[in-house]
């Protein structure tokens, strides 16, 4: 029989959001049990997502940017890419910073379990450890932080060899002549970007009518024309219909309104969303309701429909982001311990997709949302050819935007295209979580000659003209 133990807190998952909520809780007094699959917790994000993704891309900056120094009177020789080494460099940055992580674990006294964990009851889950035997927890409180995991396609099943997904994509065991990247989303631009970058002729397919559809126009549409020159193909509303492994060669079936046709590709990397990852659980059992997406349902508070069971971060709701993540986590802790919180707002949540030739980050409110939800709005902008610190790095294109609320005068959303993008976003997010105004930004001074003077000038044209832009009278 198994054994059969009591905890206080137990989490289960050790993500961004697992780990923040143990740690969070921890400090603030609570006993806390943290259960992850990894020897060491960080979750997706730090073992097969974010962290690896940005390592890749930032090496591989260094090599698109001497191709471009020749313009600027500095010429290097080709540079020879030895990929045994690149995956070592990125192993080693992620096994730093989730060995880390375990540290900080420790140092906070949290119980770490390598394993996996189901319900039994309403009161009982039954882990299952790496190594040992299966026994069982009585908790008083659980938070589930399982996370997402890549969805498959019906027709094109993941081998891990063939058709991969983008866990398996960062393993980089071979670099492909041929690719193609199934969807135009977060991963696949950024994924797809990393394999031509390292010499791979990359086709990209989306669904939509475009890259980053979902986002505003103008904001997309430079972010694409930076990357356009990454990929062979782009197909645009387009379907895959099938993918079949023969012979060392991977068969695509596409369809569009046009045609139907095929090709072959070496690698196929299915890229098409995420969805959470909650079917192993056995939530039924806790009296835990899902939506028909997989979805737990939560509260402002992050509580299920079982009084005693908290969920946080991909599992309860889009958009699938770390820092969303780690801020439910933090909640969740105060509510347990019984602190006043600030609540929880998706307002100003920043995003970020990066590619070795550029940057987009957004936060707040869309152009498009505004019109849904029937926000007056002001957009204003600020092109990147007129800033000085653009010009000195020699990026030709870029964009700085702000989404202004005509009656009050605040920011309520933005977005920014170029270097650095995901540094510079933060501001922006912390104006609209300041409820500042386009007055705020534009009398406050900024640093110079640099990338954030964007914002500022940006927010001068809600008033008329900013400094470097030609003139024009206030509407």
């Amino acid at each position: 029989m198994a054994k059969k133990e009591e905890r206080e807190i137990v989490v289960i998952g050790a993500g961004p959001a697992g780990y923040a909520a143990a740690f969070k809780a921890s400090d603030l007094g609570l006993n806390v049990t943290l259960i992850g699959k990894e020897a060491e917790p960080g979750g997706t994000c730090l073992h097969e997502g974010c962290i690896p993704v940005k390592t890749l891309v930032e090496v591989l900056k260094i090599k698109e940017e001497a191709a471009k120094a020749k313009d600027w009177g500095m010429e290097f020789t080709a540079p020879k890419i030895d990929v045994k080494s690149l995956l070592k460099w990125k192993d080693e940055t992620v096994k730093k910073l989730t060995e880390g992580i375990g540290v900080l674990s420790k140092d906070r006294e949290i119980e770490y379990i390598r394993g996996t964990a189901t319900f039994l009851s309403e009161h009982e889950i039954e882990v299952n450890p790496h190594e040992g035997d299966q026994f069982t927890l009585v908790f008083e409180k659980v938070i589930l932080a399982t996370g997402s995991v890549p969805k498959e396609l019906p027709k094109a099943k993941f081998d891990k060899k063939r058709i991969i997904n983008s866990t398996t994509a960062l393993e980089l065991k071979k670099i492909p002549e041929t690719m193609l990247v199934v969807g135009g989303g977060f991963v696949g631009p950024s994924l797809g970007s990393i394999y031509a970058s390292l010499g791979s002729k990359v086709s990209l397919a989306e669904s939509t009518s475009g890259i980053l559809s979902w986002l505003d126009q103008d904001l997309a549409d430079i972010f694409n024309k930076q990357n356009v020159e990454l990929f062979t193909d782009i197909f645009l509303e387009t379907m895959v219909e099938e993918a079949i492994v023969k012979d060392d060669k991977v068969k695509v079936s596409f369809k569009n309104k046009e045609k139907s046709w095929e090709e072959e590709y070496d690698l196929v990397l299915v890229a098409q969303g995420r969805e959470p990852n909650t079917s192993q659980l056995q939530l039924d059992k806790a009296g835990v309701e899902i939506d028909e997406e997989g979805f737990v349902q939560v509260d402002e508070s992050r509580k299920t429909s079982n009084e005693n069971i908290y969920a946080i971060g991909d599992i309860t709701e889009k958009p699938f982001y770390a820092n969303k993540a780690s801020h439910e986590g933090q909640l969740v802790a105060e509510v347990l311990a019984g602190k006043e919180t600030q609540g929880y707002s998706l307002n100003a949540i920043p995003s970020i997709i990066a590619t070795p030739l550029t940057e987009i980050a957004w936060c707040g409110l869309s152009e498009v949302e505004a019109k849904k939800q029937e926000v007056e709005i002001k957009v204003v902008k600020f092109p990147w050819s007129a800033s000085g610190r653009a010009a000195s790095m020699g990026i030709r294109h870029g964009l700085t935007k702000l989404i202004i609320d005509k009656e009050s005068g605040r920011i309520v959303g933005g977005g920014v295209v170029g270097e650095k993008a995901g540094s510079l976003i933060a501001e922006i997010a912390f104006a609209i979580e300041m409820s500042a105004s386009a007055e705020d930004v534009a009398l406050t001074m900024h640093p110079h000659p640099t990338l954030s003077e964007t914002i500022m000038e940006a927010a001068e044209s809600y008033f008329g003209s900013p400094t470097h832009l030609a003139g024009k009278k206030n509407d």
